[in-house]
């Protein structure tokens, strides 16, 4: 098993170190995610550690907790323009998800549902297996769809909006001090562990986000996870998408793969209309508003924030918000829609 985990890590490290050599944006997440991609394809078994992949996601957790300051919390009220925009979006995919995959693609309705749902990938997995859904389908259908997100994005910030990806994305760890180092590690481990014995959804980001933003606005906190600590958790991001794809076969690639990619589609008009609109009646800045209603995982999109150097109160307060609505909606919604009479 030992040499399998290092032949998963002797995958990803040369994606990175090609992308390094060739001076490409993003090396840390573009480079692994490029390499596993190929060699799942390929046929190649690759492994991640869940524990060492949780306590990745910890850093952002801990790096979008760490901009929450007592001027963000009273500036949350005057986000309503955008923040409503985010249940109207929700409702919007999800009957939108559900015409093009029951009625396109030909899958049954748990399927269709839970794999349209953009957010709490492991909820949406768990809620759709227990309605009785195709559990592999959906985990295929969400991996494509964060991994379009992932390509995507970066190429519309730079090519539309000239935003620099290739800037360390915070301090180097030799300039920052010891004792806000240790602070950050202690919120992070601890706001996961306590997050994860309440039960808490996405307890691995949302824990430790709540207790370094209460360290930050207290005082006690006014650093940001070193640039190093990004870095690992674009690797491990990267990793936990490639591996999804392991042991894919053609008729997969030709269903849920090709289904993934034309849903993507659907998605981009939606957040593109959603957007114009945004920039038209000047509710945010753009590069603001598309990171913060694109339809992508959660730890990818604050990573994309992060190198980007947006405002991360008012992204991670709209994700929070849609994260909020899918998981707790999305069995709410299910059977209402489920509840309409067939034509």
């Amino acid at each position: 098993m030992l040499n399998k985990h290092f032949s998963t890590h002797a995958i990803c490290l040369t994606g990175a170190l090609v992308f390094l050599w060739l001076k490409l944006p993003l090396p840390w997440l573009f480079g692994p995610l490029a390499s596993c991609l190929i060699a799942a394809l390929f046929g190649a078994q690759l492994y991640s550690v869940k524990i060492l992949s949780d306590s990745m996601r910890t850093i952002l957790g801990v790096a979008a907790g760490s901009t929450v300051t007592v001027t963000f919390i009273t500036a949350i009220p005057s986000l309503w323009s955008t923040l409503i925009l985010i249940p109207i979006m929700v409702i919007l995919i999800g009957f939108m998800g559900v015409w093009y995959f029951q009625k396109l693609c030909g899958y049954d309705f748990p399927t269709a549902y839970y794999a349209s749902m953009p957010g709490g990938l492991q909820d949406m997995l768990a809620f759709g297996e227990e309605a009785g859904g195709n559990i592999r389908a959906m985990s295929l259908i969400h991996a494509t769809r964060v991994l379009v997100i992932v390509v995507l994005l970066p190429i519309l910030l730079i090519s539309i909006w000239q935003v620099e990806l290739d800037r360390p994305p915070g301090k180097l760890l030799r300039f920052i001090d010891i004792n806000q180092l240790i602070i950050l590690g202690v919120c992070a481990f601890a706001g996961w562990k306590i997050a994860s014995s309440i039960g808490m959804f996405g307890a691995t980001i949302l824990g430790p986000l709540i207790l370094t933003a209460a360290a930050s606005m207290t005082g006690i906190l006014n650093s940001r996870p070193p640039a190093e600590a990004i870095w690992a958790a674009q690797y491990f991001i990267s990793l936990g998408i490639g591996v999804k794809y392991v042991g894919i076969t053609i008729d997969e690639m030709r269903r849920d793969v090709v289904a993934g990619l034309g849903f993507c589609i659907l998605l981009l008009l939606l957040t593109l209309a959603v957007l114009g609109l945004v920039v038209k009646f000047e509710l945010a800045p753009a590069v603001e508003a598309i990171l913060s209603l694109a339809p992508g995982g959660q730890a990818e999109l604050v990573v994309m924030a992060l190198i980007a150097g947006a405002d991360m109160g008012f992204v991670v307060s709209h994700h929070l918000l849609r994260i909020f609505i899918v998981i707790l909606g999305a069995p709410i919604l299910a059977r209402i829609m489920r509840a309409k009479p067939p034509r």
